[in-house]
């Protein structure tokens, strides 16, 4: 089975900290020595991963779909041999409806960067990754979901909603590409170390429960050189296992019959 160690060119969202940043690192680290593209909105830190030796570009995953589309292309353009993308840049509010007046702007916030740009990204990339599965090259969508698309978090309720969202996109993705060589995988963080929570003052609280980076991402990069669909950790690792199983092979079933319509 085709697994991350086949890739030249890598691109990664959501590099300038945490899960991307240190899986930017990692992925530079493979045997195959594949080109990562690293990609944020923090100058500085894309600097320093530029000086690190990764090439890194700036993106706002905010920005409508036709500059999506604008930046995806000229990606496409510039690096040719691009054939996997990790979806990974990701936001996250606390939103309480019991207690507080809902800044929607928050909600609608989440569900852009969360979901909708992926799934713009994932729309403007595929041309290309089905172009290469043509001339019999592999190539590889990762999308970065949470524990919380699952079993969701009543603090972060629509965090968890555009984690579930996408966890069900990325199954049917899967589904509808099961006769190509384009590989749809999900990466599912539990609770993880990261800066995510800073913007609530939780950190402290919450870093008593989570899985150490160092951790996870060794995790992750075993099950991405496997191969694996779903990368689950932790306590993601256990929610998957209790409620996920059989689904995705239920999704492919229902592909294949309405393939025969």
């Amino acid at each position: 089975m085709p697994s991350i160690d086949d890739s030249k060119c890598i691109f990664i969202t959501g590099a300038t900290s945490g899960i991307g940043r240190a899986l930017a690192f990692d992925l530079a680290k493979l045997p195959g020595r594949p080109q990562v593209i690293a990609a944020g909105r923090r100058e500085d830190r894309l600097e320093e991963l530029s000086k690190a030796g990764l090439h890194a570009i700036p993106l706002d995953l905010g920005l409508d779909a036709e500059a999506l589309k604008r930046a995806m292309d000229n990606l496409i353009s510039h690096f040719p041999n691009l054939d996997t993308i990790i979806l990974n840049a990701g936001i996250q509010h606390e939103i309480h409806f019991k207690r507080e007046q809902v800044d929607m702007s928050k909600i609608i916030e989440e569900v852009t960067v969360n979901y909708t740009s992926v799934v713009a990204l994932i729309t403007y990339v595929l041309p290309h990754f089905l172009k290469l599965s043509e001339e019999g090259r592999p190539s590889f969508i990762i999308t970065v979901t949470s524990g919380l698309g699952i079993v969701p978090g009543p603090f972060v309720p629509n965090y968890s909603a555009t984690k579930a969202a996408l966890r069900s996109f990325s199954t049917s993705l899967r589904a509808q590409l099961h006769d190509t060589n384009v590989h749809v995988m999900e990466i599912i963080p539990p609770l993880v170390e990261s800066e995510l929570h800073d913007a609530y003052g939780t950190t402290e609280r919450l870093s008593k429960f989570w899985m150490p980076l160092d951790e996870f991402t060794k995790t992750t990069m075993e099950g991405l050189r496997r191969g694996d669909n779903h990368i689950p950790a932790g306590q993601s690792k256990v929610a998957f296992e209790k409620y996920e199983q059989g689904k995705e092979q239920t999704a492919l079933q229902v592909q294949k019959m309405r393939e025969k319509w």
